[in-house]
């Protein structure tokens, strides 16, 4: 395995079958992304959490599904020469609250739904962004890539 995953779940509601299916979707993210031995941290939080991280680091007051931090931003990066060390991708944060809504939103089970979330929040981790349509156009069809390969298309 060449991706380490930290779960945090401070919704108590993730089963070990969840954070087992995440962490194989992110393995094979990884797997696809070619990142090499790689570290990332996945929390899941409630809808008033999310809301709060949402508003301090993106001044959206607002719940949203899934935010992602990435360690490797920016030219200036720091590296460690000779060390045998993971690169250490960020952190995904998933709303364990507006994922479920999604789900049944969607019309779609909470097992696809973990799997976009999670899928998404990575590609973000490893500077993958939406903000134009090009971008959007790329980052939307590697994401949906990466989510057939597991049997997860819409």
């Amino acid at each position: 395995m060449t991706l380490q995953i930290d779960f945090m779940d401070e919704t108590e509601l993730l089963t070990v079958q969840d954070q087992q299916f995440v962490g194989a979707v992110l393995e094979k993210a990884a797997e696809m992304e070619d990142t090499g031995p790689a570290e990332v941290s996945v929390t899941f939080v409630s809808r008033v959490r999310i809301q709060e991280i949402n508003s301090e680091y993106r001044g959206k007051n607002k719940p949203t599904d899934v935010i992602s931090f990435a360690m490797e931003e920016g030219d200036d990066e720091l590296s460690i020469k000779g060390a045998d060390l993971p690169r250490m991708l960020g952190d995904i944060i998933i709303c364990h609250d507006v994922a479920k809504e999604q789900a049944e939103d969607y019309g779609h089970t909470m097992e696809r739904e973990l799997g976009f979330l999670a899928v998404h929040g990575f590609l973000h981790l490893l500077g993958y962004d939406h903000m134009t349509d090009v971008e959007e156009s790329i980052m939307f069809a590697r994401q949906e890539e990466i989510l057939a390969s597991l049997q997860l298309g819409r």
